[in-house]
């Protein structure tokens, strides 16, 4: 075993890895950035080095500044995580020139499973089924369309380079290929260095299952089951689960199979993710998608009905040691179901968002696990990806499993930032999803019913307790009635006290029921029903749940932003950064054209024309970085213009 192994990630992964280096008494080095010079991951290893500035590109994403840092500390090998350089074939060889031993696949290895269209063309060879679609590398916008008009919408659009769901597009109509193709391109190159894309047809109402291999450097490879990880969300997974109710132990074992193969035919070594499409309604039809050449976010759920830590065998393989085991000893034992914390605004259409954990509790125990890599005081900004943490139940069955994870995703408190762990707990309790009956499109058909409308009352009415006990003079005895909020009166009828707040919208409430305020509780009855929320400064939460309950100023409000603020202004959604500027002021535009486009945690996002008219302001170039409403573009209106 290793003496010293450098972590090259951070987040969650690098905290998950650098426990089970704890465990095996390993010494683990941590590299950060200036973002992170603080976080968690850096706090827990036993001993960090800073890689440069917080742009990936400039630190997590430099290789020469990685090596260096293993040079530094005395590493003997560098494990990936996954996420940034993990599949990156020129760190691996980069790392063996170095004397490091890179934990995972060869680079060899790396470089064919990386290739989507060499990877589809080696594991079919090896008689792997594969998705039927284009076929050659390096095709033109041309050759894709003609490609996608030949196999015949709906097509998918997907990067050759990458995974993640990064830059895949769902092409319905033939008339928009041609845009659709400048975008994938555009958010590959973005994620990847590498816009190379292939398209493939689209299966309908299609389940998503993996198999997870684990191979050695002496010609052994076993499979550890499957995963479940049709539940997503604009191709990105966010809850997966072990084992699928979709297979019965001959497709499984057939699966498990043709994964096997798929890694023989790249002689893979470490842990890796065979990735297949399967037609719902039949599932002894699957075929290939892609190969995954490192550790997968779901890994956890294959953890716990195994019973095995595959970061401890990724380091043993890696280490030259041999599997133990045949294929026969792999037993799956319960079922486990993860859920990962993102940080969106379900209520925003799920956009990034960012800000200060302020508040922070992750359940642990009784069947329940939270790999994170927060801390109360983490600055979550738009540089990076968006999960923040993972929530894994296990139980003896999917039902109980499902059960403890609604139940600790209800005591997930983030506040600070908007997270998603509420929507993910109303989407466990879906009746399809608890049903088992699941596919790829389920989440976007019923996101906008696991979405709340609007906003409590008790929400305003607990944001209201906090302010009404901020005002609330301290100290015994006698109390001047002028400084107690009761809206006495000198002579008249006491006026009510209100607020202005906001969360979405503005709204003037006025507080009617009873409270109990703590320094970290707020709990109102209103009706005769009680509610009680978590709270740190204007934030607070209950079951998973968050709001940001702001003081409205509508004076301040109206001073603010551009002098056309209003349906005129194009505003950024998100905090991010604006990477494309289609327009120049003076330009005449159309109502729903592209404008410009803003990306944040590598997610783009489109701004588009609210109505036809003049680009008459525009504060923004590619490159600028943006706040969440910032005003970005005033599109005076073609009535203003005539008028």
């Amino acid at each position: 075993m290793f003496d010293t192994v450098l972590v090259a990630n951070r987040g969650e992964i690098a905290v998950r890895v650098i426990r089970t280096l704890r465990a095996l008494g390993v010494r683990s080095v941590a590299v950060f950035s200036d973002a992170d010079a603080d976080a968690r991951h850096v706090r827990e290893a036993d001993t960090a080095v800073r890689i440069g500035p917080a742009p990936a590109s400039e630190s997590y994403l430099s290789v020469e500044r990685l090596l260096e840092a293993a040079a530094r500390t005395g590493a003997q090998a560098v494990h990936p995580g996954y996420g940034f350089l993990a599949e990156n074939a020129a760190f691996a060889r980069a790392c063996a020139e170095a004397g490091l031993v890179f934990i995972g696949p060869s680079a060899e290895a790396i470089s064919l499973m990386g290739d989507k269209i060499r990877a589809k063309e080696t594991v079919k060879a090896a008689g792997v089924p594969v998705v039927p679609g284009s076929s050659g590398s390096g095709l033109t916008d041309a050759e894709l369309i003609a490609a996608a008009r030949e196999i015949g919408v709906p097509v998918l659009l997907k990067p050759s380079a990458g995974g993640g769901g990064k830059g895949m597009r769902l092409v319905r109509d033939a008339g928009v290929l041609a845009d659709e193709i400048a975008a994938a391109r555009r958010e590959a190159r973005a994620s990847f260095g590498d816009d190379t894309l292939l398209v493939e047809r689209w299966v309908d109402r299609p389940r998503h299952i993996e198999i997870q291999v684990l191979a050695d450097g002496h010609g052994n490879v076993v499979h550890l089951g499957e995963r479940e990880c049709s539940l997503q969300r604009r191709h990105q997974k966010i809850i997966e689960e072990a084992p699928s109710v979709l297979l019965d132990e001959a497709t499984r074992a057939a699966m498990g199979e043709a994964a096997v193969q798929a890694a023989r035919s790249c002689g893979y070594r470490g842990a890796g993710t065979v990735e297949f499409i399967v037609p719902g309604g039949d599932p002894s039809s699957y075929y290939f998608m892609e190969m995954n050449t490192r550790l997968q976010v779901e890994h956890p759920v294959t953890e716990l009905v195994t019973g095995l830590d595959l970061v401890e065998w990724q380091l043993r393989v890696a280490a030259g040691e041999r599997l133990p085991y045949g294929q026969d000893d792999i037993t799956l034992t319960g079922h486990a179901v993860e859920a990962r914390i993102c940080a969106e605004d379900p209520a925003r259409g799920f956009l990034p968002s960012g800000g200060t954990v302020l508040a922070l509790h992750e359940p642990q125990g009784d069947g329940v696990r939270t790999d994170s890599g927060l801390t109360e005081g983490t600055e979550v900004g738009s540089l990076y990806d968006p999960m923040l943490s993972k929530v894994i139940a296990y139980g003896p069955d999917r039902p109980t499993a499902l059960r403890r994870l609604r139940a600790a995703l209800a005591e997930t408190v983030t506040l600070g930032v908007q997270t998603n762990a509420g929507f993910l707990r109303r989407l466990l309790a879906h009746p399809a999803v608890v049903a088992g009956d699941l596919d790829t499109g389920l989440v976007e058909r019923e996101a906008d019913g696991l979405v709340p409308d609007g906003v409590p009352e008790e929400v305003y009415e607990a944001a209201a307790a906090v302010r009404l006990a901020g005002l609330a003079p301290a100290g015994e005895g006698w109390r001047d009635p002028f400084s107690v909020p009761s809206g006495w009166r000198l002579g008249g009828t006491p006026k009510p006290v209100s607020f202005s707040l906001r969360v979405l919208d503005p709204v003037e409430y006025t507080p009617r029921g009873t409270h109990t305020v703590t320094a970290d509780r707020v709990s109102v009855t209103l009706d005769g029903v009680r509610h009680t929320f978590h709270r740190a400064a204007d934030w607070i939460g209950r079951d998973g749940d968050a709001w940001h309950v702001r003081d409205h100023d509508p004076v301040a409000a109206s001073l603010t932003g551009s002098a056309h603020a209003g349906a005129d202004s194009l505003t950024a959604p998100m905090p991010g950064t604006v990477t494309v500027v289609k327009v120049a002021v003076g330009d005449e535009v159309a109502a729903g054209q592209s404008l410009l486009v803003v990306e944040a945690m590598k997610m783009e996002h489109v701004i588009s024309a609210p109505h036809a008219g003049t680009v008459s302001e525009l504060d923004v170039t590619p490159g600028t970085t943006v706040a969440m409403d910032q005003v970005l573009a005033v599109i005076t209106p073609v009535e203003e213009e005539t008028a």
